[in-house]
This record gives C-alpha cells, structure tokens and sequence, in this order.
C-alpha cells in the first residue's frame, strides 16, 4: 500500500510540475510571437488527464503494483525525459507554435512524429495496468485516443502554417 500511494504522489507531482513548465514555455514562446491552436479542446485534455489522475488516486492507493510493469514505467520515463529536453523552451501542454521555425528533427523525433504521446498513451495504459486496473486502462485509453485523433490533426493544421505550408 505504502508503494501505491508513493507512486501516486510522485505522478501527481511530476504532472504538477509539467504544468508549471508548461506554463512557463507558453508565456515565453506566446512574447516571442507565437500562436496558440486547438485552445478549444484543451480543457477537456485536463480534464480527461485530471480524471485519469482522480480515478487513480481513488482506485489504486491501496492496491499491490506489478513489478515488471513499474519497471516499464520507469524506462518510459526516460524517454518522457528525452523529449522535454529535446523540444527544451518549445515543450507546452498545449499546441504553440512558432511562425517561420523549424520542425525539431532531432532526438526521438528522429524516428517519430509524436513521441510525446507515445509516451502519454503508454503511461494512460501502463500505470493502471501496474495496478491491476484493467478496465480502468481500457476506458482511459480509449478516451484518450478519441482526444489523440483530435489533438493530432489540430498540431498537424497549426505546423502546417506555421511552416507556411498552409494559410
């Protein structure tokens, strides 16, 4: 139980702590003339991550972890790690883009367009899995990926004319 409920409180606090980078990134990249897309369908991103958040919390503070899937959720964070510092001052949780500057083509991006929400419908899988929360994964992914189609297409539009591609 002790082990849950630390696992909790750290995915609470890292989450808490990307807000607040989040934000930071968003002022300073919206003062540079950036331009923000798909605020329409951000809030139900939190609200949707906030629920997954909650229904954990609730669920999960007293049930025993899977060892092999934590150490799972351990390596994704590496790459969770790999992909903050590759986008550096242009990570946010919201869709901000840059006119006129290059994609980032470095890092995991490399070898995927999305490696950030690799990482996130890895981890909406993952951790209640580490819990034994099989339907609570499932529904979670699925909303999840509802949000992704969404989520997705809007990036695709914004980058598009932020390259100047698109108008």
């Amino acid at each position: 139980m002790i082990l849950s409920v630390v696992i909790l409180a750290l995915l609470a606090a890292q989450r808490l702590g990307e807000l607040v980078l989040a934000n930071h990134n968003t002022r300073r990249l919206l003062a540079r003339g950036a331009v923000e897309t798909g605020a329409d369908h951000y809030v139900y991103i939190v609200l949707l991550h906030a629920a997954w958040l909650a229904g954990l919390a609730i669920l999960a503070w007293d049930r025993p972890v899977n060892p092999v899937i934590l150490a799972l959720i351990i390596l994704l964070q590496a790459a969770r790690i790999w992909v903050l510092m590759t986008l550096g001052p242009r990570w946010t949780t919201r869709i901000i883009t840059l006119p006129g500057a290059p994609l980032v083509t470095k890092g995991p991006y490399r070898f995927i367009s999305h490696p950030n929400y690799v990482v996130v419908v890895l981890e909406i899988a993952l951790i209640p899995l580490a819990f034994g929360l099989v339907w609570f994964a499932l529904v979670f992914s699925i909303l999840n990926a509802l949000m992704l189609w969404v989520r997705i297409r809007a990036e695709g539009r914004a980058l598009k004319v932020a390259q100047g591609s698109e108008a």
